[in-house]
């Protein structure tokens, strides 16, 4: 949903165009930003109440306003430490079933340090999952089960992201991800 945004959430739009749907890390994210049907927002973090709170407000938004097809919400500040995003991420998927939301959306998950478990920490892999900023991704379950019956083979899709990455190599992924935090970022 284009409007005028901040430089965190810029950037975080770049990284989908220049990440996410250029390496087709997942198939289906190009014809969502071609259709602007993609939102973008951040929260402060540093205190959970508040970012939980905020995405349960982006539910009830999804809800609301079916043509924004996915939600992209940046977590500023205070989750800077993987363990600590996992221990919110936790929450975050529990509260989500509380309030009803089980099924109905999925909750998808990166972090600058993402680390797949079983996996190095320097596993280029892990970098299917790695963006500029610790964030969620709210993602419409029902459309999701729609794409993936007309996508030949999704399962490979993990493997192929894996493949990719690998090829790429964890320097040249790294310092994009650095470049677009560092340009962007105020």
């Amino acid at each position: 949903m284009s409007a005028s945004i901040s430089p965190v959430l810029a950037a975080t739009r770049t990284w989908v165009e220049s990440f996410v749907v250029a390496h087709d890390v997942c198939p289906f994210a190009g014809r969502e930003l071609a259709r602007d049907t993609i939102r973008y927002t951040e929260v402060e973090a540093s205190e959970w109440e508040p970012a939980l709170l905020t995405l349960i407000e982006e539910c009830h938004r999804l809800d609301e306003t079916p043509a924004i097809e996915t939600t992209l919400l940046v977590l500023r500040h205070g989750l800077g430490d993987f363990d600590d995003y996992l221990d919110f991420l936790a929450v975050a998927e529990a509260l989500m079933a509380d309030q009803g939301y089980e099924g109905i959306y999925q909750l998808a998950s990166f972090h600058p340090d993402y680390c797949f478990e079983d996996a190095e920490p320097d596993d280029p892999a892990n970098y299917t999952n790695r963006s500029p900023w610790p964030m969620l991704h709210l993602l419409r379950e029902a459309s999701l089960e729609q794409v993936l019956a007309h996508y030949a083979d999704p399962e490979a899709i993990p493997e192929r992201n894996i493949e990719v990455m690998r090829r790429l190599g964890a320097g040249h992924l790294a310092a994009n991800l650095a470049k677009l935090r560092d340009k962007n970022a105020s």
